[in-house]
């Protein structure tokens, strides 16, 4: 796309050259900030991804509903706290709903000097590309006057509402883009999840003679497997220690492993897990991380997420939300184990031994977890192949995680050029009619 004939210098680093028939202004005389208002009768709401959305309100009590304020849609919404805390998340939305929010939040409305649309998307490009450098104190807060203060150019107004337009057309495409590879990503996955539930439930001969598991979600499996559970294969199960979050020590060798830092993929992210120097004694022996050693999370929001320590070159503990199982080498390979626990066979028991009240799983439960297995070297070729089929479609999603992620840059690099005038949308108008 084309840029404009002529330019003018601006001093204004965010912005940098603007057409030369741009005009300055400053924000405060396009905003005005909005007296706070109850109105306890609208549901709750926040920002989120650059626009306002509902929120459960279900928990808060009526005190704190009455000291949230009030975002008309068509009103803008401003999240100013602790920005050196989050450099990424968007501060800014135009609102299309009506709620009430925390009164941490600014809310400005248009003095009509501008079209709304337009500002909207100019507020984007000054969150992303400015406003995180203002604010003051520890945790970086800023106000309407540290955002009314700074200096903008903007065009005239059949221009404002030509480059709104043209971002609002152009980023639905992209966005639309983006949900299509999100959609193929969730499918690849489901079809990862699928490969692995069969194959370790039923093996890699589709001749071998059957038999009834008497689990009701493994079903059939093949005649010559073994069945049992968890504790019959394991020579030793156990879970992490409590208090030692006062023992985190950055500086120490020693790794605490953490619910966080198991992946999807059954591994360890232990590069950037926390340090800790452990107590002397058993409990450090016990909760000790060892090369074969499966890790299954039992509380919190990755309950059921299972990683396997194939090679352990630092020294790992594991923390309170996490079990280890170490198994029997004689009668299961852990990589089975760790695919197994992983699979829909494993994931639907934790979800039923978790139905109703209880949160968590204990360690009587992972001790429990029905389980099926062949010989140790039909298990080796049962991995084999799920480690090349799986290695094709991790490749694949990294292939369209990238794509998204370029797709994501090119939008946000799309809405700045338009904004501070670097192309032209009324000759693309012009050559798209």
């Amino acid at each position: 796309m084309r840029g404009y004939s002529k330019y003018q210098q601006t001093d204004i680093g965010w912005i940098g050259d603007v057409p030369s028939h741009w005009s300055k202004n400053k924000f405060k005389f396009l905003l005005r900030e909005k007296t706070k208002t109850q109105n306890i009768e609208l549901p709750c709401g926040s920002i989120s991804f650059g626009s306002v959305v509902f929120k459960d309100s279900e928990k808060l009590t009526e005190e704190t509903r009455l000291a949230y304020q009030e975002v008309l849609s068509g009103e803008f919404l401003v999240n100013p706290l602790n920005l050196n805390y989050d450099l990424k998340s968007l501060r800014t939305a135009l609102s299309e709903i009506n709620v009430i929010v925390s009164s941490g939040y600014i809310v400005l409305q248009s003095e009509g000097v501008v079209n709304k649309n337009y500002l909207k998307w100019l507020l984007f490009v000054f969150d992303i590309r400015h406003m995180k450098t203002l604010g003051a104190g520890i945790r970086q807060t800023i106000t309407f006057k540290d955002i009314g203060n700074c200096t903008t150019y903007i065009p005239a107004d059949d221009e404002q509402v030509a480059i709104a337009s043209f971002l609002d057309r152009e980023t639905a495409r992209i966005d639309n883009l983006i949900a299509e590879k999100q959609t193929f990503i969730n499918l690849l996955k489901e079809k990862r999840q699928a490969l692995i539930s069969h194959v370790v439930t039923k093996g890699i001969d589709p001749n071998v003679k059957m038999k009834d598991s008497g689990v009701e979600w493994i079903g059939e499996v093949p005649e010559h497997w073994c069945l049992g559970r968890v504790k019959h294969i394991s020579s030793f199960i156990t879970s992490g220690p409590r208090g030692w979050s006062e023992l985190i020590d950055e500086n120490s060798s020693s790794v605490f492993l953490q619910s966080g830092d198991l992946n999807n993929n059954l591994g360890l992210e232990l590069k950037k897990a926390k340090r800790v120097s452990p107590p002397d004694g058993a409990e450090g022996v016990r909760t000790r991380l060892l090369g074969g050693d499966v890790v299954v999370c039992i509380t919190g929001a990755n309950t059921g997420r299972v990683a396997i320590a194939e090679s352990i070159e630092e020294t790992v503990y594991i923390n309170q939300h996490l079990s280890l199982i170490r198994p029997k080498l004689k009668k299961i390979r852990p990589k089975f184990l760790a695919y197994f626990l992983s699979s829909d066979a494993g994931s639907k028991y934790y979800a039923l031994t978790q139905y109703g009240l209880k949160e968590g799983l204990s360690l009587k439960n992972i001790s429990e977890t029905p389980l099926v297995f062949p010989s140790v070297d039909e298990q080796e070729s049962i991995e084999r192949k799920l480690d090349l089929e799986l290695t094709k479609s991790t490749a694949l999603l990294n292939s369209v995680l990238e794509s998204i992620e370029l797709l994501k840059e090119h939008r946000t690099a799309l809405i700045s050029a338009a904004v501070t005038g670097k192309i032209d949308v009324r000759s693309y108008k012009e050559e798209a009619a």
